[in-house]
């Protein structure tokens, strides 16, 4: 399953959506980004998304502090932006500096701005079945999902990882399709058992090469989401998932890395903040 070639073909419907609401509105649907620190791995993330906004037509705003950034300025510039009518996303890069509660910052984002998908409102709706804006990598994962699995109803599904960005959200996704669920994690036990019971394996663990061939069962429907950095003696870099990927050639699909989830991350973002400017203005 081609992440980056879905991304693409997204993307390129965002094109018309954008164009049609900025001639309505007078202004293009904005996009805030809020970067505190230099961490690379962020700045590199947010180089992306803002290339890729500019791709639809989508304006972003950049808001950049350094690492002494408090907690108090962050939380006035998110009352400014959640103020503004002209701004119809926010995103707060992560991780934040340890001095700056990420949970306090997050929930201070309008629930209708939060293109991330992490508000607890946002995340109650999602609980709860009741819309609201979904987490960009979860969304990414199920569309990838619908373009090879016809009937979610009674599938296993086994999601490795619990985190609330990835591992819970997608595991109620899926249960929303009636697939039956199980979560697992560090401290499971039996791991490679219950993953070789999945019709559905996504893996979302932070772990390289995890998942090894014989824990996919033939014809499983692999969602790799790891994406680890791996430095070799020469200095040369790697980008693994956490799905030893020439192990499961017995897969009935499975997402590469790079190239699989993450495109579909970014282009899930742009999806949310075209859909929370069209709630957010008039017809």
């Amino acid at each position: 399953m081609s992440g980056a070639a879905m991304a693409a073909t997204l993307v390129a419907s965002l094109e018309a959506e954008v164009a049609h609401f900025s001639a309505r509105q007078g202004f293009a649907p904005t996009l805030a980004v809020v970067l505190v620190g230099s961490d690379p791995a962020s700045a590199i993330y947010v180089r992306r998304k803002i290339a890729q906004c500019a791709k639809v037509g989508i304006r972003s705003i950049e808001h950049r502090f350094d690492a002494t950034c408090t907690e108090r300025v962050l939380l006035d510039i998110i009352a400014d932006l959640n103020a503004d009518p002209q701004v119809h996303g926010i995103l707060v890069q992560l991780p934040l500096p340890a001095q700056i509660d990420s949970h306090k910052v997050l929930d201070a984002i309008d629930p209708a701005k939060d293109v991330d998908g992490f508000h607890p409102v946002n995340v109650g709706r999602l609980s709860s079945g009741t819309g609201g804006l979904l987490p960009c990598t979860p969304m990414g994962c199920m569309m990838l999902l619908e373009s090879v699995v016809a009937d979610f109803k009674g599938l296993q599904a086994v999601v490795i990882g619990k985190s609330n960005i990835v591992g819970k959200p997608v595991a109620l996704l899926l249960l929303e399709r009636e697939c039956t669920v199980t979560v697992t994690h560090i401290h499971t036990r039996g791991l490679p058992d219950i993953a070789r019971t999945a019709d559905i394996l996504v893996v979302a663990a932070g772990s390289p090469g995890l998942v090894r061939g014989d824990w996919v069962k033939p014809g499983a429907i692999v969602i790799d989401v790891g994406i680890n950095r791996q430095v070799h003696d020469d200095g040369t870099v790697a980008i693994l998932g956490d799905v030893a990927f020439e192990q499961v050639h017995h897969a009935g699909a499975i997402t590469p890395v790079p190239g699989g989830v993450g495109p579909m991350t970014i282009a899930c973002l742009l999806l949310n903040t075209v859909k929370a400017a069209k709630q957010q203005s008039p017809v």
